[in-house]
């Protein structure tokens, strides 16, 4: 996700926070200031939304260890405004095992509220209810309350929310699960004009949320779709077999001829038959600026690249190869380059078959 910062690591898996969540920090500050009028009133205020999104940052990580449990790795977890993302390489195929990824994250915020509660009740009990606000209250008993109202929430059968996963889980285990998704998904956007309609009549916020679910739900429909359609494909069906290559010796002046007269923007680097790097547009422009055409391939190309076997199912990289920052995956047979895959002909490709399976659903229905 662009405009994001890397915080840390935690349990292996990169932590990154969005740009827009210093607004969100901001906005808060601005909130302790206009009550209370002190510096300290804005740190107590900026140090119970830190703590607030430490216990997303726990609900999010509850997702990916229990992922980890079915071999299931997480790319990366950010932080939002609106709480947290992590992006597992895919989700499960069991039904069963889906559900409890999505019932992790909410179970998570379930176990704090009640360790806060008991720590509570051991150490003088509770303040009067009607004393809790949005900047008043015994910051303890707040976090209760919104660890509460996060597990709730989640819970809401909206895709892709926890609840609209576990929704889809359930129906996948009874239909298909392209069927199921279809389902879910148009529940999930139904929320989410329910969601809007409620931020134009009372708060705003909740029209940014209205708005991730209705992206979110298309999404995950869109994901759905694409699986549909490369199902039973190698990658060795989409591949490009008609590419250039480049040398480690080659200049970039050769490479800019190459990308001028041709529509391959990313090469494949060679030593004889070997696979050493790759140059990327972004690399080639790095080098120009820096060096100019006299810079030679191998400074500037990408080394200990990874690749694709032409064999492999399509459906086992559909996440890598559908994601536009990860611009050339190389394609092998028995480690010899045979083709190359990027963002665009995958695309393109996805967009062909599912032009022809519509095309024989309009046939089959005439």
């Amino acid at each position: 996700m662009t405009w994001s910062w890397k915080l840390g690591r935690v349990a292996e898996i990169n932590v990154y926070v969005h740009a827009t969540f210093f607004i969100l920090i901001g906005w808060i500050a601005l909130g302790y200031w206009e009550a209370e009028g002190s510096v300290l009133a804005v740190l107590r205020g900026i140090g119970f939304i830190l703590a607030l999104f430490a216990c997303v940052l726990l609900h999010e990580l509850g997702h990916s260890l229990t992922a980890r449990h079915y071999g299931i790795r997480t790319r990366r977890i950010t932080l939002l405004p609106i709480g947290g993302i992590a992006s597992l390489e895919r989700m499960p195929e069991d039904p069963r095992e889906e559900m409890i990824v999505a019932l992790a994250g909410p179970a998570v915020n379930v176990v704090i509220a009640l360790l806060i509660w008991f720590w509570i009740s051991v150490t003088g009990g509770f303040s009067p209810f009607d004393s809790l606000g949005i900047t008043s209250g015994v910051p303890l008993e707040r976090l209760l309350v919104i660890n509460i109202m996060l597990a709730v929430f989640n819970m809401l059968p909206a895709l892709p929310m926890d609840g609209g996963r576990v929704f889809r889980a359930a129906l996948a285990m009874r239909m298909d699960h392209y069927q199921a998704t279809q389902k879910a998904a148009r529940l999930g956007q139904g929320f989410a004009l329910f969601f809007v309609f409620m931020g134009l009549l009372y708060n705003p916020f909740l029209i940014f949320i209205g708005l991730f679910v209705w992206i979110g739900a298309a999404t995950e429909l869109h994901t759905e779709q694409m699986k549909t359609v490369v199902a039973g494909v190698t990658v060795g069906e989409v591949m490009q077999t008609d590419f250039k290559t480049l040398a480690g010796n080659d200049y970039l002046s050769h490479v800019v001829e190459l990308t001028l007269h041709g529509s391959q923007k990313d090469f494949p680097v060679l030593s004889g038959k070997d696979i050493v790097g790759v140059l990327t547009q972004a690399d080639l422009l790095k080098g120009l600026t820096a060096k100019g055409n006299a810079a030679r391939v191998d400074d500037w190309m990408q080394k200990g690249v990874k690749s694709i076997e032409s064999s492999v199912q399509l459906q086992a990289y559909l996440e890598t190869l559908s994601d536009p920052l990860l611009r050339l995956q190389l394609v092998t047979d028995h480690d010899r380059l045979v083709g190359i895959v990027d963002f665009d002909n995958f695309s393109e490709f996805v967009r062909i078959q599912t032009a022809l399976n519509s095309t024989a659903a309009d046939e089959m229905r005439n």
